[in-house]
Parts: structure tokens; C-alpha cells; sequence
């Protein structure tokens, strides 16, 4: 069972910067894909960004180009840079990660945009 645990969230001005981590249990280099999710109190979960395997990088048409998904192999982490954050932005966020048949999920952290 693979654990994963986010960090880096909080409060943050409108048009300030985070960095959110997610450390593994175990290597996340055999997933097939790994990334991030968002929710929004009183919505639905949605995807915000992952990377695959291959290194192909998705986002979410809402956060292109101010957030960035990256992974550090060695150290078992991926990582979400954010910028240009808005109110909008606040939610939970959770990353997650995927083999074909099987998804593990962080615990989420909080990210409030507010001034």
C-alpha cells in the first residue's frame, strides 16, 4: 500500500506563489501516471496536472501556464508549483497516483487565496 502525504499548502495574497510536495512511501517511478487534483468546497474533485511515465505533462485549461507539475525520482516526491494564484484557486488539493487498476490518494492539503 503506497502512502502519499502533501505538504506546502496555506494562506497566500492573490497573485502570490506556492509550492506544494508529495512524498511517497515507495518509488513513484513505475507509476503510470502521477499528479494532482483539486477541491473546490463544494464541488466535485477535478484534475489539476499530472506527469506520466514518459514525462508528458498535463494540465487542467484553468491552470496552464501558471502551475507546473514536477517529480524528483530520487527522493520519492512530486512537486506543483503555483503562481499567479486567485481566490478561485482555494480548495483541497490531493495528489494521487495510478497504475492501470489501482490509484492511491494523499489526505489533501488546504490552499486558501485571500488577502
Amino acid at each position: 500500500q503506497v502512502q502519499l502525504v502533501e505538504s506546502g499548502g496555506g494562506l497566500v495574497q492573490p497573485g502570490g506563489s506556492l509550492r506544494l510536495s508529495c512524498a511517497a512511501s515507495e518509488s513513484i517511478v513505475g507509476f503510470y501516471t502521477v499528479g494532482w487534483y483539486r477541491q473546490i468546497l463544494g464541488n466535485e474533485r477535478e484534475f489539476v496536472a499530472m506527469i506520466a511515465q514518459t514525462d508528458h505533462t498535463a494540465y487542467a485549461d484553468f491552470v496552464k501556464g501558471r502551475f507546473a507539475i514536477s517529480r524528483d525520482n530520487a527522493n520519492n516526491t512530486m512537486y506543483l508549483q503555483m503562481n499567479s494564484l486567485q481566490p478561485d484557486d482555494t480548495a483541497v488539493y490531493y495528489c494521487r497516483a495510478r497504475n492501470p487498476g489501482q490509484e492511491y490518494w494523499g489526505q489533501g492539503t488546504q490552499v486558501t487565496v485571500s488577502s
